[in-house]
């Protein structure tokens, strides 16, 4: 029999939606089920420093959690590095404190308040404080990916045609275009999130769990036998098809 695996969306500090998606997975898997998060787990919410702390207190337990990494988390971890660095994926004129990022929301949640100019020194400053260590090496150990033999879970997407031990770290936590438009096979059923969507969705070759939880919607809840999946509700396990 194969071993379900249960998967959760982009959080986008939302704590109240990660207790409800660990309510349903319990209620359908136990305690001890397998769960796969999508990364995300900080900025445009309120609770990200909670979050992570609800997180990092799961692993501690022995939970069977694997979180992968976001782009949204690799902004806030570059910010925390001794020189903040910024995601040249990013549009110009954008960075992590843009009012569209919500890095703003991310540094509140930390007890980081700042109104006006203030130099980026400072503010860098004042995270370095304030975000404890166990926060940083949580960011620095998250993973790009992860795969049983017929299913691969990375935040974004992967770039097509190119195998997946040679994907780049960029494209795991930004791709969007080239990815969602191919319509072809890839070499596992590819499980992500990073663009929100409506709800849960099939394409055929890959689900997309986003399902706007930055933006104060339900964040997604799957389960995976095989290629085989549901989405996870309040009324239990409801097919999931292309």
């Amino acid at each position: 029999m194969t071993q379900p695996v249960y998967v959760i969306g982009d959080l986008h500090g939302q704590v109240v939606e990660l207790e409800r998606a660990l309510s349903l997975i319990q209620r359908d898997g136990g305690p001890d089920a397998q769960i796969v998060f999508l990364g995300d787990y900080v900025d445009r919410g309120h609770d990200s420093r909670r979050l992570i702390d609800r997180l990092i207190a799961g692993r501690d337990a022995g939970r069977n959690w694997i979180t992968l990494l976001g782009n949204h988390d690799r902004m806030f971890a570059w910010f925390l590095e001794d020189t903040p660095r910024h995601d040249p994926h990013l549009l110009v004129g954008y960075h992590w404190l843009h009012d569209r990022l919500g890095g703003v929301e991310t540094l509140r949640s930390y007890g980081i308040e700042f109104e006006g100019q203030i130099r980026l020194e400072d503010l860098h400053q004042m995270a370095r404080v304030a975000v404890p260590k166990s926060h940083l090496t949580f960011l620095r150990d998250l993973v790009l990916m992860h795969q049983t033999p017929e299913l691969a879970f990375v935040h974004a997407g992967i770039r097509p045609s190119v195998p997946l031990n040679e994907q780049q770290a960029s494209d795991l936590v930004w791709i969007r275009q080239d990815f969602h438009q191919h319509k072809g096979p890839h070499p596992k059923l590819i499980v992500h999130g990073h663009t929100p969507v409506d709800q849960a969705t099939h394409y055929g070759n890959r689900v997309n769990l986003d399902t706007g939880a930055g933006y104060g919607r339900p964040v997604g809840v799957a389960v995976f036998e095989g290629q085989t999946c549901w989405e996870l509700t309040d009324q239990g396990r409801l097919p999931l098809m292309p």
